[in-house]
């Protein structure tokens, strides 16, 4: 009996430190993080958008009140519905971060395209901005596909699911519960937080690790509260706090963003991102997938994209591409990976 009542006053006494913790982080001042402004430069990206006018149009849809704002792109002088591509980007990614870059290649081939961009980002509703929350998201993927079932210009029964990096993962977590979708592209796809944390805290340190966690428990605490949301940049250059401190990713970005970017999100991702585990969804995806690994990838590890490639058996197409993680989204690559995704939607819609 004594040792139960030591154990509970132990468990006690740990459970009002935790509490003592969360309450110091939440409420002291002092906590802000230097802003991360991105150098654009002159060889900034330069987007399609000559091409678009005519071809693209601003629609919107609905999730829980909260009105998300999307592109629809539809090919030319078409008599019957066509297969539609659904789009949503990366972490902390927007629409007009060369997602029509892609899109209009879809079209041209024969494919309408519906991209969005996710609730609290872009031009879409919702309050905190910059929120990334797993669960809204995967909602938001979900409503997207209903939304674009019920236009007239679309075969609902011919709905495909592309995803990049976070997304990647949300395309395979969203097909394992529709099972109406007809295929699946991720590319250099975000599959497990588990194994990324762990290859986080090799590279950055233990210490840099926890003060990423803090910053998650401080926006968390205070969105308890009704306080205004603390808010870390995504990127940012080695050795400063931000969700993703390496100069592979800030260089991408200066390239990538448009001037509307804004360079941060609530901290409380942090604290969920190494729960999220998509590729243990991999297996009860029922239609064909093709996984696209970039081989010298930081945050991604290529051996879990492979081994979701093993649990989906048979379903699924594995192609290889010799650069990081940002590398696909510009130049040759970006060409041979459309290719390569043209060749499986034409396959399999």
């Amino acid at each position: 009996m004594a040792l139960v009542i030591l154990i509970l006053k132990v468990i006690g006494i740990l459970v009002g430190l935790f509490v003592l913790e969360l309450a110091f982080v939440a409420f002291i001042p002092g906590f802000s993080v230097p802003e991360q402004r991105l150098e654009r430069s002159n060889q900034q990206l330069k987007s399609v958008d000559a091409k678009l006018p005519s071809s693209r149009k601003d629609v919107s849809f609905k999730v829980k009140g909260t009105s998300l704002s999307a592109w629809l792109f539809v090919p030319e002088n078409v008599s019957a519905p066509v297969p539609c591509i659904i789009m949503g980007h990366g972490l902390g990614g927007t629409k007009d971060m060369g997602l029509e870059s892609y899109a209009v290649r879809y079209q041209e081939a024969g494919f309408a395209v519906l991209a969005f961009d996710y609730r609290y980002f872009g031009e879409s509703g919702g309050q905190p901005r910059q929120l990334i929350w797993i669960p809204y998201q995967l909602e938001d993927y979900a409503a997207a596909i209903e939304y674009a079932r019920g236009l007239k210009e679309i075969d609902p029964a011919r709905i495909a699911l592309w995803g990049t990096s976070f997304s990647g993962g949300h395309v395979i977590v969203t097909a394992a519960k529709n099972h109406n979708v007809a295929c699946v592209v991720a590319q250099c796809p975000w599959l497990d937080g588990f194994a990324a944390a762990r290859i986080g805290y090799k590279i950055q340190g233990l210490r840099k690790g926890l003060r990423m966690i803090m910053h998650g428990q401080r926006d968390m605490v205070r969105s308890w509260f009704g306080l205004s949301p603390h808010k870390i940049p995504i990127v940012g250059k080695p050795g400063s706090v931000a969700m993703l401190a390496f100069s592979e990713a800030y260089e991408a970005l200066e390239k990538l963003a448009p001037e509307s970017f804004i360079n941060e999100a609530c901290a409380r991702i942090m604290i969920r991102m190494d729960k999220y585990r998509p590729i243990k969804k991999a297996q009860h995806v029922r239609c064909p997938l093709l996984l696209q690994i970039c081989d010298h990838d930081e945050p991604v590890p290529m051996s879990v994209i492979e081994e979701a490639a093993c649990k989906m058996g048979g379903g699924s197409e594995v192609k290889h591409y010799p650069i990081g993680h940002f590398d696909i989204y510009t130049g040759n690559y970006f060409e041979k990976a459309v290719s390569d995704q043209l060749d499986f939607f034409t396959r399999h819609l």
